[in-house]
C-alpha cells in the first residue's frame, strides 16, 4: 500500500466516523411490499431475487464505503426502501470510475447505480436517469482561499482536482481551453478516481482546489478541522439546472419501475425523512423525473 492510499484510507475512516455522527437521528418508514411493482421488475432481476446496485466509492453524504459490499448513507437508506418496495435484495459493489459504472449497466454485470450521478444529455444515449436530487458544483479549497478562487474565471493558472469522468471534469477541461485561448496561465486538471483522494489533494498542497458537487464538499469541509472551506458558492459555475439521480440501462423496464417506486417513496415521506437524516433538504424535489436534463432550457 503507497503512503498516498494509506493517508487516503485513513481519511475516509476518520471521515465516516465524523459522518455517522453528524447524521440526524430520524426514523424512517419500514416500507411493504408493493406486489404490483414487483411483478414488473425484469424476469432475470425477479428469478434471482436479487440485483446489483453499482458505485464508484465514497460520495458522501450520499455513499460512504465502509467494506467490500458494505455503505451507510443517503443513497443506501433509499436503496433499502426501494428493496423493501419491492421484495428483492438489493446489494452494493464497487468500481472505479463513473466510466466503470456504465460499462458494467451496459454489459449487464450491474442492474442499475443507485448514485445520484449527474443527468446529462450526451450521457442517455446508452442510459437513463432516474432523478430525486438537484445539485450544485462549487470549489473546496484551503482555509482563507489563498489562490482566491471565487468562480470558474479565478482558475486560471491554478491546479483543479476533480473526479475522473465527471462532469465536473469536463466542465474544467473546457475551462482550461478557454484559458488558454485567452493567452492565460495554464489550468492544470487533476483527475482523480474518488472524493477522499481528491480532497487530499488539496489539504496537501498537490492542488489549490477539488471542484465538485456542493453536497459532499460540505462533509469533507466540516470534518477538516477547519483546514478546508467552500468557494464560489452561489454561483453557475458552468452548470445549469443539475439534476442527479440513479442510472438504468436505456429503454429498461426498471426504469419506470424504479420511477414509481421513487415517487412512493416520496408521497410516503420516506424520501423526506432520508435527506432530513443526512442534511440534504436543500437538494430535494417536489416530483423524481426520468431524464430531467431534457426539459432544461439550453443544456
Amino acid at each position: 500500500m503507497t503512503i498516498r492510499t494509506l493517508l487516503a484510507c485513513t481519511l475516509l475512516s476518520a471521515f465516516t466516523t465524523v459522518v455517522q455522527a453528524q447524521a440526524v437521528d430520524v426514523k424512517i418508514p419500514v416500507q411493504t411490499v408493493d406486489a404490483k411493482l414487483r411483478a414488473r421488475l425484469p424476469p432475470e432481476i425477479l428469478s434471482a431475487g436479487v440485483m446489483t446496485a453499482v458505485n464508484n466509492g465514497s460520495f458522501p453524504p450520499y455513499e460512504i464505503v465502509t467494506g467490500t459490499h458494505s455503505a451507510i448513507g443517503a443513497s443506501v437508506d433509499l436503496t433499502k426502501a426501494l428493496g423493501e418496495m419491492l421484495g428483492i435484495r438489493i446489494e452494493h459493489a464497487t468500481v472505479n470510475g463513473l466510466a466503470a459504472i456504465l460499462m458494467g449497466i451496459k454489459g449487464g454485470r450491474y442492474q442499475f447505480a443507485i448514485g445520484p450521478h449527474g443527468d446529462f444529455p450526451d450521457r442517455q444515449a446508452h442510459n437513463d436517469f432516474v432523478d430525486f436530487v438537484q445539485e450544485y458544483v462549487v470549489f473546496a479549497v484551503t482555509k482563507g482561499n489563498p489562490k482566491a478562487i471565487n468562480g470558474l474565471d479565478d482558475t486560471c493558472g491554478k491546479r483543479i482536482a476533480v473526479m475522473a469522468a465527471g462532469s465536473a471534469e469536463k466542465v474544467i477541461k473546457r475551462q482550461a481551453e478557454i484559458c488558454k485561448e485567452a493567452g492565460k496561465p495554464a489550468l492544470e486538471v487533476q483527475s482523480y478516481q474518488d472524493q477522499p483522494t481528491s480532497t487530499l489533494a488539496v489539504r496537501s498542497g498537490r492542488a489549490d482546489a477539488f471542484f465538485s458537487s456542493q453536497a459532499p464538499l460540505t462533509y469533507f469541509v466540516a470534518q477538516s478541522g477547519g483546514a478546508l472551506e467552500l468557494a464560489g458558492t452561489g454561483k453557475k459555475n458552468g452548470f445549469g439546472d443539475l439534476y442527479q439521480g440513479s442510472i438504468t440501462p436505456k429503454g429498461s423496464a426498471l426504469t419506470g419501475v424504479l420511477l414509481e417506486a421513487y415517487e412512493k417513496l416520496f408521497d410516503n415521506g420516506s424520501y423526506a425523512a432520508i435527506m432530513k437524516k443526512w442534511g440534504l433538504q436543500g437538494n430535494m424535489l417536489k416530483a423524481p423525473g426520468v431524464n430531467l436534463s431534457n426539459m432544461v432550457v439550453g443544456k
